[in-house]
């Protein structure tokens, strides 16, 4: 019987996103020494990556502390061949990092059906072990869980994200007027005429220091990293390479009074930045600015913006795979010339076949 269960876990209200577990590999079957019989190999644990998982659900569905695989059979007169442990497989959502107690990277799990192998099973006894078996591998591990979307929504509280999410997607986010009206990410799809979707991530609002994990800092700032572009925001000060991500600026509430006016200074700051940076404490002062590939006004709340806001989000996405693409075809065509120019220059074999004058 294979056993699996449970967990040490971190949540923000219901969210989990981290997850602590044992997990240990079956150990091998005893061996037939007046036969010479092998036992069965003790089962592996696996971490598989599953769609419609949550880490809430696995905390839920195994609240025991271990995940065991099954013992390998010993063999005996009528199978000497012992049969293999049953493998323990954990269910995981998509985006899952996996890491040791020593926060090692184990793997990735990236998209569905993706798996890792965390603990193997031990060997069957044989002649090499004396016919005695071996126990399987004990692991602890953690599972951290990292968002995977084409767009992060980022912004401080009240900037309207949840509002914008709804409006350009399907998803129905609650909407409040109070610091972190988001406590946990929200994701959503922009469905498009031609049945394209993307994915959007509203994360939960920053407050000023969250680089130095204040707040929730840390702890949802790592979402972004696994977003292919980002809608907003100044990140530098958490980690310098999120600024090679792509950037749009959606400018929300643009149906307040004063609005325009607002944006007219707006625009004038991020064309003139060093302009503005005195107002800023000093280390709050980012090495390198921001530059946006486009900045759209919008209203989350009348509409305004948001089929232009839809269409440039489609447009910046294609134009970075398709930049993606053509550095990689480079790369390999490269190579294919590296490995010919050797394969030109690489003298015959002392040993080699030749043909006959």
């Amino acid at each position: 019987m294979v056993r699996c269960g449970s967990v040490w876990f971190r949540k923000y209200g219901n969210f989990i996103d981290n997850l602590r577990l044992f997990t240990r590999g079956g150990s091998g079957g005893m061996g037939y020494p007046r036969l010479g019989g092998e036992g069965g190999k003790g089962g592996d644990v696996w971490v598989v990556a599953h769609k419609k998982m949550t880490l809430k659900q696995l905390k839920d569905k195994y609240p025991q502390k271990r995940f065991v695989a099954g013992e390998g059979a010993n063999s005996r007169v009528n199978a000497l061949k012992g049969s293999r442990g049953k493998d323990c497989e954990i269910p995981v959502p998509v985006g899952i990092s996996v890491t040791d107690e020593n926060g090692k990277i184990i793997g990735e799990l990236n998209k569905e059906k993706d798996r890792i192998l965390v603990a193997e099973g031990g060997l069957g006894g044989k002649l090499l072990t004396n016919f005695l078996p071996l126990k399987g591998q004990k692991r602890v591990i953690h599972l951290d869980l990292k968002l995977i979307a084409d767009i992060g929504l980022v912004g401080f509280p009240n900037a309207g994200k949840s509002s914008l999410l709804s409006q350009v997607s399907h998803a129905k986010p609650a909407i409040a007027d109070y610091a972190f009206t988001t406590l946990q990410p929200e994701l959503g799809k922009i469905v498009y005429n031609d049945f394209r979707q993307i994915s959007v991530a509203d994360l939960p609002g920053l407050i000023e220091g969250a680089h130095m994990n204040k707040g929730m800092g840390h702890k949802f700032l790592k979402h972004i990293e696994r977003t292919r572009q980002l809608l907003f925001v100044e990140l530098e000060l958490y980690k310098e390479e999120l600024q090679t991500k792509p950037v749009l600026l959606a400018v929300n509430k643009m149906d307040l009074p004063g609005a325009q006016d607002m944006f007219h200074v707006l625009m004038n700051q991020l064309q003139n930045p060093k302009d503005f940076l005195h107002l800023f404490k000093k280390n709050m002062i980012p090495e390198r600015t921001v530059e946006f590939q486009h900045i759209i006004p919008i209203s989350a709340i009348t509409g305004e913006g948001i089929e232009e806001l839809k269409n440039y989000i489609r447009k910046s996405l294609d134009e970075h795979a398709n930049q993606e693409n053509g550095v990689y075809h480079k790369k390999q065509l490269l190579n294919l010339q590296i490995s010919n120019t050797i394969s030109y220059n690489e003298p015959p074999p002392k040993n080699g076949v030749t043909s006959p004058r």
